[in-house]
């Protein structure tokens, strides 16, 4: 069974950056589709970003509309790790973050229903 541990968030001004990481344990197959989802009070959890592991094109990343070109999400296969860069941060990106993980079966949408294993999540908090 996989399980997922998220670190790296904290509180910053706007304009900032911070780098979140989620270690992935009982990592078996070869192809997942693994991404970072957030959740700001009072709204529905939404997808940040999603990549294919096992794969090196960046055409299997994926993200939302609202942080292209700020974030950048990445996958190191030997810690079994993945990485959320994210720079020039805005207040509308203070949520709760979490990643999660899926076998890949052709799509790696963002679809937070399509998800089965979670993390507890990591606060990022931002000021204006």
């Amino acid at each position: 069974q996989v399980r997922l541990a998220e670190s790296g968030g904290g509180s910053v001004q706007a304009g900032g950056s911070l780098r979140l990481s989620c270690a992935i344990f009982g990592y078996t197959y070869s192809r997942y589709c693994i991404g970072w989802f957030r959740q700001a009070p009072g709204k529905e959890r939404e997808g940040v970003a999603t990549l294919v592991t096992g794969t090196s094109s960046t055409s299997s990343t994926y993200y939302h509309d609202s942080v292209k070109g700020r974030f950048t999400i990445s996958w190191d296969n030997a810690k079994n790790t993945l990485h959320l860069q994210m720079n020039s941060l805005k207040p509308e990106d203070t949520a709760m973050y979490y990643c999660a993980v899926r076998l890949y079966s052709g799509s790696c949408s963002m679809s937070v229903r399509d998800f089965g294993g979670w993390g507890q999540g990591t606060q990022v908090t931002v000021s204006s």
